[in-house]
């Protein structure tokens, strides 16, 4: 007699749906870019799109209201010289996104809550240093002002956006940095190479803590710290197959998880929710988003369920957990962009019959307010993100702007 144990969770049942057409986004130019970035960035106010545009890099910002096929001629943010590569907003300030560019500059721009009504070309700051194109931007999880960029100079740089300054220089690098993670309270970071290695840095002295193979594969692996300190990565083996591990510091080079998933081509990139611990696997040229639950106990990484679409996504962008609608028990939403230039809302609900607060979907989140400045930071203070409860649903607060005292 055999039975299967059912494993108890409260995601066992995530259901993913997606908007119809009149509630998305439509007529998007999206970049054509071949670099593996995820070419959409969402907050609770804006969503902001890299398109093409001629005469230099350029995106595109909507207030999430403005839902609909969008005027060809709709204002851009444009001062870039080259193509945009990579965009990120700031956890602490939603009208504030950085943007990196193949004209190796970094560019921090301000953006009116109504949104642009006419092309912006004038950023908060430029920051220049980077010798190359700049591939990757990231902004520090709860230290004010902190912005990570990277270069296919192999350098990884941290600027306090605040006095436009580079306040650490990283250079471990051997090759190009496929992507950077902050651990929960920033006060590590994580790396992918194209020389195959993760690394965890300590990110005030750019020293390397440990490195290890991640994926034998040549192509572009990708690795994420979960809350619970754990780092979960995807790449590719030697034979071409895409693959996700999990793994534990100080063990990195031996996988407690490792998963060979298809042979598509795509890169893939792991999105990821700290309050739920589930992480969506959406790759590049694939029409599914697949997720998983990682718990404590084997197999750890478990497979949940997968969303199907009709068509191969070109980018995707995954909304901070205050700007989910909590009154239908949503717990996640994605802005995923096609080749045909739709941005497609796809929402996961987790069903409950009560119409009341679901406090176990819904953990304390982080919320807008910084926890230290970039100066406590440099100094050595860690902080976890100040947290907000999302109980009486989420108001975004009007913002100061951003003052930038160059010296």
């Amino acid at each position: 007699m055999s039975f299967r144990v059912v494993r108890s969770s409260k995601f066992r049942h995530v259901y993913g749906t997606g908007l119809k057409r009149d509630q998305c986004f439509d007529n998007i130019r999206v970049s054509k870019s071949s670099w593996d970035s995820t070419f959409c960035a969402v907050n609770p106010k804006f969503l902001a799109i890299i398109v093409e545009s001629a005469g230099g890099g350029a995106f595109i910002v909507m207030p999430l209201s403005k839902v609909g096929r969008i005027n060809p001629d709709h204002p851009l943010v444009g001062g870039h010289k080259g193509p945009v590569l990579d965009i990120a907003w700031c956890p602490h300030n939603d009208n504030v996104i950085a943007s990196g560019s193949e004209d190796c500059v970094v560019k921090v721009w301000q953006i009116p809550d109504s949104g642009i009504s006419r092309t912006l070309t004038d950023p908060i700051v430029d920051l220049v240093y980077h010798q190359r194109r700049v591939g990757l931007v990231l902004w520090h999880p709860s230290a004010q002002n902190v912005l990570l960029t990277a270069g296919s100079d192999n350098l990884v740089l941290l600027w306090n956006v605040g006095i436009g300054e580079v306040i650490v220089k990283i250079d471990c690098h051997p090759d190009i940095v496929y992507s950077a993670c902050w651990n929960w309270d920033g006060s590590s970071l994580l790396t992918t190479c194209k020389d195959k290695k993760i690394r965890i840095i300590n990110p005030r002295t750019g020293d390397i803590e440990e490195e290890a193979i991640s994926h034998e594969g040549s192509k572009a692996t990708r690795a994420i710290f979960l809350r619970s300190g754990l780092v979960f990565t995807t790449g590719f083996s030697k034979m071409s197959e895409r693959q996700y591990s999990l793994r534990a510091p100080d063990h990195l080079s031996d996988p407690i998880v490792m998963v060979e998933l298809d042979t598509s081509n795509g890169v893939m990139f792991p999105l990821y929710d700290p309050d739920t611990n589930l992480v969506y696997l959406c790759g590049k040229g694939d029409s599914v988003i697949r997720y998983f639950e990682i718990t404590a106990e084997p197999p750890f990484v478990h497979y949940i369920s997968t969303f199907q679409t009709p068509d191969p996504q070109r980018g995707i962008g995954m909304m901070p957990k205050r700007g989910c609608d909590v009154n239908s028990c949503e717990i996640s939403r994605f802005f995923r962009l096609n080749n045909s230039g739709l941005c497609q809302v796809i929402t996961f609900t987790v069903p409950r019959k009560s119409e009341l607060f679901q406090e176990d979907l819904y953990p304390d989140t982080p919320g807008e307010e910084p926890a230290i400045t970039a100066e406590e930071w440099l100094g050595g203070k860690d902080a976890e993100p100040l947290l907000i409860s999302l109980r009486d649903g989420y108001a975004p607060s009007h913002k100061k702007e951003l003052k930038v005292i160059v010296t």
